[in-house]
C-alpha cells in the first residue's frame, strides 16, 4: 500500500510517496509560488505516479500556517491568515481530497515533523514531546499524552515573549510582538542584528551566547508548562551544532534546580537534534496519511 505525503513549506513544497514503515519511495519538490502555479504541479505528480503503479491510498499534508484544524469548522483544511497572501483562505485539503479522491490527514508542518520523530525517530515510544524548529521563522509542535495538541487552533510556540538581554539593543523583528522568540531568535533576526547571515557567524561566540539565552528562556517555559519527556530542536539555526551544549547549559542554569528529574539529569538525551536527516516532516506526512485512512 502506498501513502502520499506533502510537506508544505513557505519556500518549497515536497511531495512524496512512502510505505507503512515510513520509507520514502519517491519524491518531488517544487518552489512555493501561488496556488494556481504550484498545486497543479503537485496534483500532476501524484496522478502521474498512479499511472506508473504507485497510486496512493491516502494523503497526509503537514502545512505552514496558520491553518484551521477544527473538523467542525466551515473552513477546516484551509490555510487561513498566512502572511503568504496568495495562500490566504485557501482550501488545500479540499483541493487534494476532491481531485485525488483519497482521505487526507492534515496538521501543521511542525506537528508533522514531531509526528515523524515520535513514530520513526529517536523519540519513538515517548508520549510527551516538544519539537521546535528555529530557522526563517520559529514554530513548534507539541505531543501531550500521546496526542498532538491543537486546542482552539494550534500552538504558536514561536510567539511567546522573551526577556531581552540587557546588552542587546535589538528591538525584535516580529511585526506583531517585537520581542517574541521568533522576533528575537529567528535566522532573519540574527542577520539583522549582526549584519551577516547565521552561516557566516559560526566563529562569533557572542552571537551564539545571545541566541542560546533566548532559546533557553523559551525552553524553560515549555518545560515548566508542558513537562515534556524530550525536546527536539530542528531548523537551520540549529545546524550550528555548538548551540546544543550552550542551550542545555543555559536551560539548566535558568531552572536553577527547581525541577529534579532523571531526564534533566541527562541533558544530552533531553534536548536533542532531529534524528531523521531532515526527512521528519515528510515522514510525519506519511503517518498523517496512514491515520487518515484508518479513521
Amino acid at each position: 500500500m502506498y501513502y502520499g505525503s506533502i510537506e508544505a513549506g513557505g519556500t518549497k513544497m515536497i511531495c512524496a510517496i512512502g510505505d507503512e514503515n515510513g520509507n520514502i519511495l519517491d519524491r518531488f519538490t517544487t518552489p512555493t509560488k501561488t496556488p494556481g502555479e504550484t498545486v497543479p504541479l503537485m496534483l500532476s505528480y501524484f496522478m502521474n505516479k498512479a499511472k506508473e503503479g504507485m497510486k496512493i491510498s491516502s494523503l497526509g499534508i503537514a502545512c505552514f500556517g496558520p491553518i484551521d484544524l477544527n473538523k467542525s469548522s466551515d473552513t477546516y483544511g484551509y490555510i487561513t491568515t498566512t502572511p503568504k497572501t496568495a495562500w490566504m483562505n485557501y482550501d488545500i485539503v479540499g483541493e487534494f481530497r476532491d481531485t485525488l479522491e483519497v482521505p487526507v490527514g492534515f496538521d501543521t508542518d511542525v506537528n508533522g515533523s514531531l509526528l515523524g520523530e515520535v513514530t520513526w525517530g529517536s523519540s519513538k515510544g515517548l508520549t510527551d514531546v516538544v519539537y521546535l524548529t528555529i530557522g526563517t521563522g520559529v514554530g513548534g509542535g507539541i505531543m501531550s499524552g500521546g496526542n498532538l495538541v491543537h486546542g482552539m487552533m494550534h500552538p504558536e510556540t514561536g510567539h511567546i515573549l522573551i526577556r531581552p538581554v540587557a546588552s542587546d539593543p535589538y528591538p525584535g523583528r516580529c511585526p506583531f510582538h517585537n520581542n517574541c522568540l521568533e522576533g528575537m531568535a529567528s535566522g532573519p533576526a540574527i542577520g539583522e542584528r549582526w549584519g551577516k547571515p547565521a552561516a557566516e557567524l559560526m566563529d562569533k561566540q557572542e552571537v551564539w551566547e545571545l541566541e542560546s539565552d533566548y532559546i533557553a528562556q523559551a525552553l524553560m517555559s515549555y518545560i515548566l508548562i508542558l513537562s515534556p519527556q524530550r525536546i527536539i530542536l530542528g531548523g537551520g539555526v540549529m545546524h550550528q551544532e555548538q548551540m546544543f551544549d550552550l542551550v542545555r547549559a543555559k536551560v539548566k542554569e535558568k531552572l536553577n534546580g527547581y525541577i529534579q528529574t532523571s531526564e534533566l539529569d541527562n541533558m544530552e538525551d533531553y534536548i536533542v537534534p532531529a534524528s531523521l536527516n531532515d526527512d521528519q516532516g515528510i515522514m510525519g506526512g506519511i503517518k498523517l496519511a496512514m491515520d487518515a485512512l484508518e479513521s
